[in-house]
C-alpha cells in the first residue's frame, strides 16, 4: 500500500527489547475532504529506523507500507485487536519527481536506419 501526505512528527527510535526497535512518525494526510485532516501513526522497525534520519517534519513524502494486525487476550481474558502501519519504504515526494521510476531510459539513444545486426 502507499499513502502521500505531509510530515507532522517524528519520534526517536525506541528499543522495546534488545532485539527489537521501532521508530514511529505521524503522517497528515489530506484526504478528500481537506476541512477533515487524518493524522496517522507510522513505525519503522529494526533497521529501517534509520530511514527517516533524512527527512524533516514538514517534508512531502510517499510512504510504502504494510497493514498488520494482531489479537491480544488481557488479563482478563478479553480478546483485544491492535492495528499497525508498518512502513517499509519512504521517499520524498520531490525526489519521487524528478526521478520517476517508469522514466524511458533509452530514449536519448538515437535511432539510425543503417543499424545492421551481425548476425
Amino acid at each position: 500500500m502507499e499513502i502521500t501526505g505531509r510530515i507532522h512528527l517524528i519520534y526517536d527510535t525506541q528499543t522495546i527489547k534488545d532485539t527489537f526497535r521501532k521508530r514511529e512518525f505521524i503522517l497528515n494526510y489530506i484526504s478528500d475532504n481537506p476541512d477533515y485532516p487524518q493524522y496517522l501513526k507510522f513505525e519503522f522497525i529494526q533497521d529501517n529506523c534509520s530511514m527517516l534520519d533524512n527527512f524533516s517534519v514538514g517534508d512531502e513524502v510517499k510512504v510504502s507500507f504494510d497493514l498488520r494486525g494482531r489479537k491480544w487476550i488481557n488479563p482478563k481474558q478479553e480478546e483485544v485487536y491492535f492495528n499497525t502501519l508498518q512502513a517499509w519504504r519512504i521517499v520524498k515526494i520531490s525526489d519521487a519527481e524528478e526521478h520517476p521510476a517508469d522514466k524511458d531510459v533509452d530514449s536519448d539513444i538515437p535511432l539510425t536506419e543503417d543499424d545492421d545486426l551481425p548476425f
